[in-house]
C-alpha cells in the first residue's frame, strides 16, 4: 500500500501532485543555492525557508494523534468481526505480519551494514543541517538495554490517555487505540454501530485534512529542500543518494528473494508465473504510486491471469491494501536508523527492537493515509526520542522511493494471496511450478 492517493489526483490545471512536488524538489535546490547569503529587509532568505518548512511539518505534526487513533482503532475493529477471523482470516493476519516482519529485518540488516547516515567514518548531521544537541539526544538512549524493556511497556499502558497523546507517547496511543477498536466489536450491535460510525467520521474528517495539507506540499518541500541547500549546497546529496540507494537495495532483495521464497516453499507454485500475471498490477502501482488505485487491476491480474478464485482476492486484497505495508515498513525502519546515524547516536538492540516493533504496528495503522511514511517515521522518531524535525531531508528522493516500495506493497498482497489460497486447498494450476507442469 502506498502512502497517498493523493500522487493520482490533478490540480484544476491537470497537473499532478507528484509532478508539481518534483518541481518543487528542483526550485527549491536552485533557490538555496543560489540564495545562501541573500537577505530581504534584513532577514535571511534561510530563515525564510526554515519558516516555511518548519510550518509545514508542524501541520504534518498536528495530525498525527487523531489520524493514529482512529486509523488504528477501526482497522482492528474490523478485524475483531468474527467473519473476518475465520481460517481464511486469520491465515492472512499470520502471513502479513511474516512478511512485514521480513521486510523490517532485511531493511534493519542493509542500513546496519552500509550506514548511510555516516560519510567518511563521521556522521552527516552536519551536512545534513540536521539541528540538535547530540549529548542531550544521547543522553535519552543512555541506559537502554534489556533493562529498558518494562519501561517500554508502562509507557505502552497509560495513566492519562489524553496526557499521553499530548506528549506525544506514541506507544500508549497505539495500545489504547488497538484496545479500543477490539473491545468496541464486542459490545451491542447498535452501541458497536453508532461508535463505529463516529470514529469512521473522525477518520475520514482527518484524511480530508491530511488532503489539504498535502496540498501544500510542494510549497513545505521547496522550502525544506531550499533551507538545507542554503546551508550546507550540494553536500547534503552525498548521504541521501546513498541512503536511497540502500533503500532500494533492501526493497529489491524483499522483492526479489524473499517474496518470492515464500511462494516457492509456502505455496509451491512458480513466483515468477506469479510475476508475470501481476505484470501489469505492479506496474500500475509503480506509475501512480497508490495500491488503493491499483486494487482492481490486482484483483483482476490474480483472478484471470493467475486463476486465484474470487473469495480470496474479494478477501486477501482489500485487506492487504489496508495493513499489509512491507514496502513502507521496511523504509520506516531505514529511515529512523537513517536519522540517528546522521546524529551520530548508537541504538542499542532494544532500541532496534523497539524500532522494528513500532514500524511493524505502524505500517498496519496508517496504512491508505496520504504521506502516511512521514506521519510513521515521526511515531517512531518520537518513540526513540528523536527530533521529529528530521524527517524534512526524507522527503528529497521519497517520490523515485515511494514509487518502489508501492509496487512491494502490491506484490506482496498478491504472494500473500496466493499462499492463503494453497493452504485452503486451491491447486492454482496457472501458477504451477515448472518443473511439476
Amino acid at each position: 500500500m502506498t502512502e497517498t492517493k493523493q500522487s493520482t489526483e490533478t490540480n484544476n490545471n491537470g497537473l499532478a501532485i507528484h509532478w508539481k512536488i518534483l518541481i518543487a524538489l528542483v526550485l527549491g535546490a536552485i533557490a538555496g543555492y543560489l540564495s545562501s547569503d541573500v537577505s530581504i529587509l534584513g532577514t535571511p532568505l534561510v530563515a525564510v525557508y526554515d519558516f516555511g518548512g518548519q510550518l509545514f511539518l508542524n501541520a504534518l505534526k498536528m495530525l498525527i494523534v487523531p489520524l493514529i487513533a482512529s486509523s488504528i482503532a477501526l482497522g482492528v475493529a474490523g478485524l475483531g468481526n468474527t467473519d473476518s477471523l475465520g481460517s481464511i482470516g486469520w491465515k492472512t493476519g499470520l502471513f502479513y505480519v511474516l512478511t512485514t516482519g521480513t521486510a523490517i529485518v532485511t531493511g534493519l540488516i542493509i542500513v546496519n551494514l552500509v550506514q548511510p547516515g555516516m560519510v567518511d567514518g563521521q556522521p552527516a548531521g552536519d551536512l545534513l543541517a540536521l539541528a540538535a544537541n547530540t549529548d542531550d539526544l544521547q543522553a535519552r538512549l543512555a541506559g537502554r538495554g534489556l533493562g529498558e524493556i518494562p519501561q517500554i511497556l508502562l509507557r505502552a499502558v497509560p495513566q492519562n490517555i489524553l496526557a499521553a497523546a499530548a506528549e506525544n507517547e506514541m506507544l500508549a496511543l497505539i495500545f489504547f487505540s488497538a484496545l479500543f477498536g477490539f473491545f468496541m466489536s464486542q459490545i451491542e450491535h447498535e452501541l458497536a454501530e453508532t461508535l463505529y460510525r463516529f470514529t469512521s467520521a473522525v477518520f475520514e474528517t482527518m484524511l480530508k485534512i491530511t488532503h489539504w495539507v498535502m496540498g501544500f506540499a510542494p510549497y513545505g518541500i521547496f522550502a525544506l529542500v531550499a533551507a538545507v541547500v542554503a546551508k550546507t549546497g550540494f553536500d547534503a546529496a552525498g548521504p541521501l543518494v546513498t541512503f536511497s540507494i540502500a533503500v532500494l537495495a533492501a526493497l529489491a532483495i524483499h522483492f526479489f528473494l524473499t517474496l518470492p521464497a515464500f511462494v516457492r516453499l509456502l505455496a509451491v507454485r512458480s513466483p515468477i508465473r506469479l510475476f508475470r500475471a501481476v505484470a501489469p498490477a505492479l506496474l500500475t502501482a509503480f506509475s501512480t504510486s497508490s495500491s488503493s488505485a491499483t486494487l482492481p487491476v490486482t484483483m483482476d491480474n490474480l483472478e484471470n491471469r493467475a486463476g486465484v478464485p474470487n473469495k480470496y482476492t474479494s478477501f486477501v486484497l482489500p485487506l492487504g491494501a489496508t495493513v499489509n505495508m512491507n514496502g513502507t515498513a521496511l523504509y520506516e525502519c531505514m529511515a529512523a536508523m537513517f536519522i540517528a546515524q546522521a546524529y551520530g547516536l548508537e541504538l542499542s538492540i532494544v532500541t532496534q527492537f523497539l524500532v522494528v516493533t513500532i514500524a511493524l504496528i505502524t505500517s498496519i495503522g496508517v496504512a491508505g493515509v496520504p504521506s502516511a511514511s512521514l506521519v510513521a517515521i515521526a511515531i517512531i522518531l518520537t518513540a526513540i526520542g528523536l527530533p521529529i524535525e528530521a524527517i524534512g531531508v526524507l522527503l528529497v528522493f521519497d517520490r523515485v522511493l515511494d514509487m518502489s516500495r508501492t509496487a512491494t506493497n502490491v506484490f506482496g498482497d498478491a504472494c500473500c494471496c496466493v499462499i492463503v489460497a494453497r493452504l485452503q486447498g486451491e491447486d492454482l494450476p496457472l501458477l504451477a511450478r515448472e518443473d511439476s507442469s
